[in-house]
């Protein structure tokens, strides 16, 4: 099984105390925060900007992992990277630059990540896989914290470790060289993830858990963490 690594979303904590708030994630042994920027059309609602991850860089020096739910993701990309950001992650959905917009984000020596939406289709999975270092499989429509997981992606997430498997695609979207030894792709779930609904994405071959309101609710967010993990 590929290690699992916990990335709370800064969506559900105290925008009030963000600052702080970074700190008690990296307090509780995070890997990393997941970072959610929505514009009102992509998804009806609007969250953090660009700044807004500046100032949670500056707060702490865990991995910046960006979310973007917008339409025409490339035109954020130099912000968010000007602003931390260590990986952004767009929708296939919202643009028909896809492969154009994986590639810019590279260039500029940041991770990228492909987002499907519960509805789409998992056909489009096996293009883009050498062409990104993560797939993000939402398990509740984007847009909203504290949706009810949808048990119906499972069966995505299980195609596309199998899919990974098959093609001997790797992390990073590479393919071993002879001899060499690569870690296995990442594959991230985001939305109704606790500690019920973790083990079986993890089952399924997700190795990237986003976890919002559960790792929030309460004082014990480190055990919640070491739980999930």
């Amino acid at each position: 099984m590929p290690e699992t690594y916990v990335e709370p979303s800064i969506f559900a904590a105290d925008f009030g105390r963000l600052a702080d708030e970074a700190k008690r994630i990296e307090d509780a042994g995070a890997d990393g925060i997941h970072f959610d920027i929505m514009d009102g059309h992509f998804v009806p609602n609007l969250s953090l900007s660009p700044k807004g991850l500046g100032a949670i860089n500056r707060a702490t020096d865990l991995y910046l992992d960006v979310h973007i739910m917008v339409y025409q993701p490339f035109d954020y990309v130099e912000r968010l990277v000007e602003n931390g950001a260590d990986c952004i992650t767009f929708h296939i959905e919202a643009t028909e630059d896809v492969e154009e917009t994986l590639s810019y984000i590279r260039k500029c020596n940041v991770h990228a990540g492909l987002a499907f939406c519960p509805e789409t289709s998992e056909s489009l999975i096996p293009k883009y896989l050498d062409k990104c270092d993560k797939i993000l499989l939402m398990t509740v429509h984007p847009g909203f914290g504290g949706q009810a997981f949808m048990p119906e992606v499972l069966d995505k997430i299980t195609f596309t470790r199998k899919l990974c498997d098959k093609l001997n695609v790797r992390k990073g979207g590479k393919t071993p060289q002879e001899g060499e030894t690569l870690p296995p792709f990442d594959i991230q779930v985001d939305g109704g993830i606790d500690d019920q609904t973790a083990p079986l994405c993890v089952e399924a071959g997700a190795n990237h858990l986003v976890a919002g309101t559960y790792l929030f609710k309460g004082d014990n967010m480190k055990e919640k963490i070491e739980g999930l993990r």
